[in-house]
């Protein structure tokens, strides 16, 4: 019979072993979870302007040859010398509008069109909710959008992450009438609100905090952009 010191150092010794085969092994999947997490961002991205392949030969290649990135700030500039993996939305949400750098992704279509995707974070029920949409280059109109969650109610709160619910922002409009920005606003069925019927969505049944967070994360997200796009439509 092992004494209790035996066992004891025999624990420690194979508790050491342990933390370093799993140090070594988090090590060496490093650079996988990396290109995974690269991989869903550019998945999430083009969800939003309806390219829904899951093959990841297929989505580096339509990202690279489509899509480019651009980081701008608040007055509608280009900032040269940083990418948006750079950037993290939450922390720049956070700041003053005039220190924020904003990422912005330009798809350019089999059609030639170019469209504007604008990343998105807010908060549901349970946790973050995030997504990005996309505006046609008229800069008002929406031409798709992508929303996911970390753990909001199934068939409730997780409705945002559903087809059904997107599809509903495509054609939708970010300015009113007077070409003042309106947002795209997450709204109860038949409710009676001072939007017209191009600046609202349904929001989802039972999910009444999860769409407010929506409704919200829409209008927070969307308007720093403005500015560029104006700059944009100036020297059309």
């Amino acid at each position: 019979m092992h004494s209790n010191r035996y066992t004891l150092l025999y624990a420690i010794v194979i508790s050491i072993i342990t933390a370093i085969l799993l140090a070594f092994a988090a090590e060496g999947l490093k650079p996988l979870q990396e290109a995974n997490i690269k991989l869903d961002v550019k998945t999430s991205i083009l969800r939003s302007v309806h390219e829904t392949s899951t093959d990841r030969a297929v989505i580096e290649k339509t990202y690279s040859d489509q899509v480019r990135e651009l980081v701008i700030n608040n007055a509608g500039e280009i900032i040269p010398d940083v990418t948006p993996s750079e950037v993290i939305l939450k922390k720049e949400l956070d700041k003053p509008a005039n220190e924020r750098h904003l990422q912005l992704y330009v798809y350019t279509g089999k059609d030639s069109k170019e469209r504007y995707i604008i990343p998105m974070q807010g908060v549901g029920l349970w946790g973050p909710i995030y997504g990005y949409i996309s505006i046609e280059n008229d800069f008002n109109t929406v031409y798709g959008t992508y929303f996911s969650h970390k753990s909001e109610t199934p068939g409730l709160g997780a409705e945002i992450a559903e087809k059904p619910f997107q599809d509903q922002f495509k054609g939708k409009k970010i300015l009113g009438t007077d070409q003042q920005f309106v947002s795209v606003h997450v709204v109860k069925k038949n409710a009676k609100v001072p939007f017209a019927e191009e600046n609202k969505v349904d929001g989802i049944s039972g999910g009444t905090i999860t769409s407010d967070g929506t409704d919200k994360m829409l209008s927070k997200c969307i308007e720093p952009y403005l500015a560029y796009f104006n700059k944009l439509k100036s020297e059309l």
